[in-house]
């Protein structure tokens, strides 16, 4: 049974972006660990669960009723209870390893020292690694030992589009915040960094960035180009846990 660790933050999960490949993997019958920074249930975000909740730059219903739903029994049933903290993760214990979005992967993931040690282990062990939304800025920041470049240098890597970037005040109120799960208090003038131009840099001239502002759930965008397989945001969550499978299940 292949083992898949999975990383989600504990400061604005976006509910699908867990609960899709979550659910996805657990039914491939994979062994799932769930990792964060703290070692503390991943909350999503408020806005995340909202059913009524229309997207302000893409003008849309981004959360489908089924979908918050099922994010809910996962909280109610405790199936991402006691994570463990990435600081004790090591990756030969793992066969893939997964990293989810949300507005808040940005402040714990993305630019944290630790995810990145782990992305160029698996990296140089040959192991899938997947990101899916803002957490696709990890794979920047984690770097090839041979020339220093970043491990998704000449690759062709999916990144949440431009056009889709949110300038207003972002703030993180997660559902289920308590004192030993706060999240934050912070508001940040949007989203913390513009993705698809540090993804355009770090795959350099010999690789591409696909970022399709045109896409929704019927038209997701989800890209493998070994080891990595990338995916655009909320609306391409089920089908970057589908590509993750079909791929793990070929490996």
């Amino acid at each position: 049974m292949k083992k898949i660790l999975i990383l989600a933050s504990n400061l604005g999960l976006w509910g699908e972006e867990l609960q899709a490949p979550w659910d996805a993997l657990k039914n491939a019958g994979f062994s799932l660990t769930l990792a964060t920074e703290k070692g503390i249930t991943p909350l999503p975000l408020m806005l995340s669960i909202d059913k009524d909740f229309i997207d302000p730059v893409q003008n849309y219903n981004v959360n489908p009723a089924p979908v918050v739903d099922r994010v809910m029994e996962i909280l109610k049933n405790g199936e991402w209870d006691n994570p463990v903290k990435i600081a004790n993760v090591k990756a030969e214990h793992f066969d893939a390893m997964v990293i989810v979005g949300g507005p808040g992967s940005p402040l714990d993931l993305v630019g944290n020292a630790k995810v990145h040690r782990l992305l160029e282990q698996f990296y140089a062990q040959s192991k899938v690694i997947g990101a899916l939304c803002y957490a696709v800025g990890a794979f920047v920041w984690a770097r090839k030992e041979d020339d220093g470049k970043s491990i998704i240098n000449g690759k062709q890597i999916v990144a949440h589009p431009k056009e889709w970037d949110f300038t207003g005040d972002l703030n993180y109120p997660l559902f289920g915040s308590n004192p030993k799960n706060p999240g934050t208090d912070l508001v940040t003038p949007g989203f913390v960094f513009p993705l698809q131009m540090i993804i355009e840099d770090a795959v350099g001239e010999s690789g591409k960035v696909i970022a399709d502002p045109s896409a929704n759930r019927n038209k997701p965008v989800v890209h493998y180009d070994p080891p990595f397989v990338s995916a655009q945001s909320v609306e391409s969550s089920i089908a970057f846990g589908n590509k993750l499978v079909e791929v793990l299940l070929k490996e």
